[in-house]
């Protein structure tokens, strides 16, 4: 099994899979972290919008599902969560940064920056929600 082009095709398969509270597709939106194939197994890291999102399940769910419909040679699919770092919209892509303002109406980045100042001020605060030192 070609681990770039199977790679490829489960990339390519969940840009059809939308977060139901951002107008992007995980991918553009940056929430796939890394994606890696041990031995016929793909497993996806990804991270959620923000810490304790009530759609981490059903998300996860749809990008295993796309995933399996891309690549049904593979004997298992496992996405793995992440909450720290957090996700920023630093993490999205031009693209998805262009198909965010194009729907909300504003700059997703400007927003952030705004109330943030920055993405380690956010760290800061999401490490107090989680109880991280």
């Amino acid at each position: 099994m070609a681990s770039d082009e199977v790679i490829l095709r489960v990339k390519s398969a969940l840009k059809i899979v939308y977060d139901p509270e951002i107008p992007v597709n995980v991918v553009d939106l940056g929430l796939i972290r890394d994606m890696r194939l041990e031995d016929d197994s793909l497993i996806i890291r990804m991270v959620m919008t923000a810490p304790g999102c009530p759609y981490e399940g059903y998300i996860a769910e749809m990008v295993r599902d796309a995933a399996r419909a891309a690549a049904p040679e593979l004997k298992d699919v496992r996405v793995e969560m992440e909450n720290f770092p957090p996700w920023t919209p630093y993490e999205m892509t031009e693209e998805g940064r262009r198909e965010f303002r194009e729907r909300a109406g504003y700059d997703i980045m400007d927003a952030f920056i705004q109330r943030w100042g920055s993405k380690e001020n956010y760290y800061e605060m999401v490490k107090k929600y989680l109880g991280i030192e």
